[in-house]
């Protein structure tokens, strides 16, 4: 079906830079005659609502995310209505939001709605489509640079119009494929999900019993790991450290480029470092956020926070910082093993405390104390590195197949965004394609299937409210 599809027989240019060529009998038109702004406040005792780039605008009961208890006035928030479009202060990275539910938000947020109910599933798609997106980055504004959206402006910037009945063929094509690949994503998200226990298994009797069947065992004083070998020692993690160190508690500024990087909690995933979810900072602010100390290859870096219990090595020739929520492990290098020690966090026994701090409605939290307690395991150095061999050995299948899954996840992903903003712009005609579609209903779940990154949501604060615009 997708494989068939063709461009438009007639065309014409736009005069809009991001746009290029549209079809010919589409209509362009200023934003303020499709949308009108919502600014309704004063309903207190609606939910609360967080703005999302990869939900939409969603309750924030929906996520163990960090909501705000505390605001001074509830009647100040605006109200949002299913269907209505906010505008937010990540708008400019991922798009102007869907509104899947009624409730309250920042004042500091554009409230949107279409002055023509048929155009909502169009326009929502293509909002969030890459070429958009990239075109709201010429309208930022504000003494949060990079991060407001002047509306004034992006009133005036011209959208495509396609036909209403085009529109809904648009809308019924991408809603078929988008539902097509969500499925395939989440199959290749249970496979990986079984291939990560099975390599924590391996894991896990590695760092908890040794290489050696027949060693000698003693009781660990840890109730649920049971016995451990006997010439092992089992210490609270500080024991281990020269030294914890605690991040900033406020967000190093960002830049387009530089050799230093931020590192936020979404960056330590499963052991990894990962760089897409750093951002480059300047020298000075590299300085400062260093001053304590300079993570170098061999330290650990663990997440406090959002989530809690992620590990990761600092990797060789990275020049990085702590972002807030994480904090920075330096071992006695002459005791224990880096890699070791992000093993034993993930599958020894500071993971049980790990999953009891991230249960229930709140977030999962960390502070200072809590990590240095931790019990750990410590086996002769020499033998630790052994073990780390071992892993790296025995998991390499295993490894490699995870990691052939994320990379078939990943270009899913860009297919679809590609795909998305090609229809929505008018690249490619999907008119005789959603003829012959199948009218489905999505599951309950299918609409916020997608993993969640708590980074994802702007509920701080001082994104919820803003004291400067109590009056």
């Amino acid at each position: 079906m997708i494989n068939n599809l063709k461009p438009y027989p007639a065309m014409k240019d736009s005069g809009v830079p991001w746009l290029g060529e549209v079809p010919e009998h589409w209509q362009l038109r200023r934003t303020k005659t499709l949308l009108r702004e919502r600014v309704e406040k004063g309903h207190p005792d609606e939910p609360l609502l967080a703005a999302t780039q990869s939900k939409g605008v969603v309750r924030k009961e929906q996520y163990e995310n960090r909501t705000v208890l505390a605001l001074k006035d509830l009647h100040l928030l605006k109200l949002v209505r299913v269907g209505d479009f906010v505008i937010s202060l990540r708008s400019f990275q991922g798009g102007i939001e869907y509104a899947r539910e009624q409730g309250i938000i920042s004042p500091a947020y554009t409230i949107l709605y279409p002055a023509s109910t048929g155009m909502h599933g169009y326009l929502s798609h293509l909002f969030k489509s890459a070429p958009y997106i990239e075109n709201l980055s010429l309208f930022v504004t504000g003494i949060r640079q990079g991060q407001n959206i002047d509306y004034e402006k992006l009133a005036r910037a011209e959208l495509p119009v396609p036909p209403l009945h085009e529109q809904s063929a648009i809308v019924r094509f991408l809603n078929h494929a988008d539902r097509k690949i969500r499925r395939y994503i989440r199959a290749k998200q249970k496979l990986i999900k079984l291939l990560e226990e099975q390599k924590q298994a391996i894991i896990h009797c590695a760092v908890t019993r040794g290489l050696d069947p027949d060693v000698r065992l003693k009781p660990s004083g840890v109730e649920w790991l049971g016995d451990v070998p006997e010439h092992w020692d089992v210490v609270a993690l500080k024991h281990v450290l020269k030294k914890l160190v605690d991040c900033e508690h406020k967000t190093a500024p960002a830049v387009d480029h530089s050799d230093y990087r931020v590192v936020r909690t979404t960056a330590v995933r499963n052991g990894q470092l990962h760089l897409a979810g750093t951002y480059c900072t300047t020298a000075d602010s590299f300085a400062a956020w260093t001053q304590r100390a300079i993570p170098e290859p061999g330290d650990v870096i663990f997440t406090r926070e959002a989530p809690a219990g992620e590990a990761c090595l600092v990797p060789e020739d990275a020049r990085i910082c702590l972002g807030q929520r994480t904090v920075l492990m330096k071992l006695r290098r002459n005791q224990y093993d880096g890699q070791f020690l992000v093993h034993m966090i993930y599958s020894g026994p500071p993971r049980l405390r790990i999953q009891l701090a991230s249960q229930g409605s709140t977030v999962g939290h960390f502070n200072m104390d809590d990590i240095g307690w931790m019990k750990v395991l410590v086996p002769p150095l020499a033998e630790q590195l052994l073990i780390v061999e071992a892993i790296d050995r025995d998991t390499e299948e295993l490894s490699a197949a995870i990691g052939k899954a994320v990379k078939e996840i990943d270009l899913l992903r860009e297919y679809r965004t590609r795909l998305i903003a090609d229809v929505v712009t008018g690249k490619l005609d999907v008119r005789e394609a959603a003829t012959g579609l199948p009218e489905e209903e999505p599951v309950a779940d299918e609409a916020l299937s997608e993993p969640y990154d708590q980074d994802d949501a702007e509920d701080s604060l001082e994104d919820a409210y803003s004291p400067s615009e109590e009056e």
